[in-house]
């Protein structure tokens, strides 16, 4: 299975609650950080969710 490194590059300031929690759920905490997952369907529906504050690569 293929993994994806996902890379917060936009601040949470001022942004809703549930955007919030979507990206502490995916593991980000601060900006341009970075986490490895699994190319799951759970993970790819939080990164569609919050797709403008991410930078999603294939590893």
């Amino acid at each position: 299975m293929a993994k994806l490194k996902i890379t917060l590059v936009r601040s949470l300031i001022g942004r809703p609650e549930t955007q919030r929690k979507t990206v502490y759920a995916l593991g980000l905490r601060k900006t341009n950080r970075s986490v490895i997952h699994e190319d799951t369907p759970q993970i790819r529906g939080a990164i569609n969710k919050v797709n403008h504050l991410l930078k999603v690569e294939e590893v």
